[in-house]
């Protein structure tokens, strides 16, 4: 089952990432997270169901701090690519999209990309708070 949230913010993905971490009951998981100028595309997909109480609680979570996200053409593809195994830098290209994370959650992935944005423009904006 897929989850295909917007976030504002990177923090906010963070945390998603941290729980995930952190929760030992759920079945093992693979994140995207896309950054747009305006904000986060996460997609967590698991490796099993979620059972109800599981599925109800990841998706409480998820409202919370994020709005469920319907892609527009192209990130679709972009999704499906990266589900047939294509090279995220390749994906990256094609379709001009920053993939900042995909595989395991990990947040030095989104930690590092955060700190070299910020650098390259010298200030921080909203969406990597």
């Amino acid at each position: 089952m897929d989850y295909l949230y917007f976030f504002a913010n990177a923090s906010l993905c963070l945390r998603v990432v941290e729980y995930l971490r952190r929760t030992k009951d759920i079945p093992s998981s693979s994140l995207t997270l896309i950054h747009q100028i305006n904000g986060w595309i996460l997609r967590v997909k698991f490796t099993e169901m979620l059972t109800p109480c599981q599925h109800g609680n990841f998706k409480a979570l998820m409202n919370e701090l994020g709005i469920p996200f319907n892609p527009e053409p192209r990130i679709g593809m972009v999704l499906w690519d990266l589900d047939a195994k294509q090279s995220p830098v390749e994906v990256m290209r094609r379709y001009q999209v920053a993939i900042v994370s995909h595989g395991e959650p990990d947040r030095t992935e989104i930690e590092a990309f955060r700190e070299q944005f910020t650098r390259g423009l010298g200030y921080c904006p909203e969406t990597l708070a």
